[in-house]
């Protein structure tokens, strides 16, 4: 089956097709959480959730005990959702328990119980392994991210479920500086929404409580890059690491900052900041930082660079990552030229 995103996945849900096997890939909470409590609504009553709902873990459970609960009927409910927790463990078994829970796994998707809708979870796979290809050719795999354009509105959404109100621009103006992470926007936004009292939030209302707080954002190490000031990125990084970041976002942003950066080179000569906030998809202030910083990269460092970062995302979906040494590999290449950066050696 497609890869597909978190949208996707809540629009398929709300046509109730039933999916056999559903993939949870990444690490937001907050969209995790959301995909887990609408898989649910959609596929269980409420009144048979305490039978019909399993949570397991794959570490602690075993394969074993999670593929006998998906073939088990349940009581008085048509469906049953089998939640398994931290599914990437299973890459890290020994090569005989690895393989015996695989063909266990196989053997079961090529006939799968009609009565259950697994909900597999992992942090990330390896896309190289048997696993990640297994559960890619048989299930539906969902990447717990969201687009550039969906963030805001679902920063309007958010605000709503807290009783409160934002502006569509301090919405903006949140996404962009979370990169677009969920968990990291509904956080902020419960603080917002207690400072308002019941006022609209607003952008000047975001940079009291959240740009004061989140002095490092995206564009500052954009900054870094174009001056090749290694030293200074890695700094940046660890002070990044510190704060809580996760890696896999961390690349998310790095990637998207490069494609807006991309796209801010093609533009037209002589494009205002309207124009270019309205071809790149961002407020004005934001377009305008962008279309500054993008000639001072040449256009073969920054498509070097998005080969760069799918590598390091690809490492850290291995079987044993060092997301620290991944990181700092990676800023080594986007600091060095072009023709060095394309080759990554060993």
């Amino acid at each position: 089956m497609a890869v597909a995103s978190a949208e996707r996945l809540l629009e398929r849900l709300s046509h109730a097709q039933a999916v056999p096997l559903i993939v949870l890939q990444g690490t937001d909470i907050y969209l995790r959480e959301l995909c887990r409590s609408k898989i649910i609504e959609a596929y269980v009553r409420p009144e048979a959730r305490d039978w019909a709902v399993a949570r397991l873990s794959a570490q602690q459970d075993g394969w074993n005990e999670i593929l006998g609960r998906v073939e088990t009927m349940p009581m008085l409910a048509k469906h049953q959702v089998v939640i398994v927790e931290g599914a990437e463990s299973l890459e890290k078994l020994g090569e005989k328990s690895r393989d015996e829970a695989l063909q266990a796994l196989e053997g079961y998707f090529r006939r799968p119980a009609p009565f259950t809708v697994l909900v597999i979870e992992a942090a990330a796979l390896d896309g190289r392994q048997r696993f990640s290809k297994l559960l890619h050719e048989n299930g539906l795999v969902v990447e717990l991210s969201i687009s550039a354009e969906a963030a805001p509105v679902m920063a309007i959404q958010m605000a709503k479920d807290l009783g409160a109100e934002i502006d569509r621009e301090a919405a903006a103006l949140l996404a962009e500086m979370l990169n677009g992470s969920p968990a990291r926007m509904r956080s902020e936004l419960e603080k917002l929404a207690s400072y308002a009292r019941g006022q609209r939030i607003s952008a000047a209302d975001i940079e009291l409580l959240v740009v004061a707080a989140r002095k490092n954002t995206v564009w500052q190490l954009a900054d870094m890059l174009a001056s090749r000031r290694r030293g200074d990125a890695l700094a940046f990084l660890d002070n990044l690491l510190r704060e809580g970041e996760e890696p896999a976002g961390m690349i998310g942003a790095l990637a998207w900052m490069y494609r807006k950066l991309i796209e801010a080179r093609d533009l037209p000569a002589h494009s205002s900041a309207y124009q270019a906030a309205r071809h790149l998809g961002m407020r004005v202030e934001s377009a305008d930082a962008v279309v500054r910083q993008a000639h001072r990269f040449g256009k073969a460092d920054l498509l070097a660079g998005l080969v760069a970062l799918a590598d390091a995302d690809s490492e850290l979906k291995s079987a044993n990552p060092d997301p620290r040494a991944t990181l700092e590999f990676l800023i080594a290449r986007l600091t060095s030229s072009a023709s060095r950066s394309t080759t990554r050696s060993s």
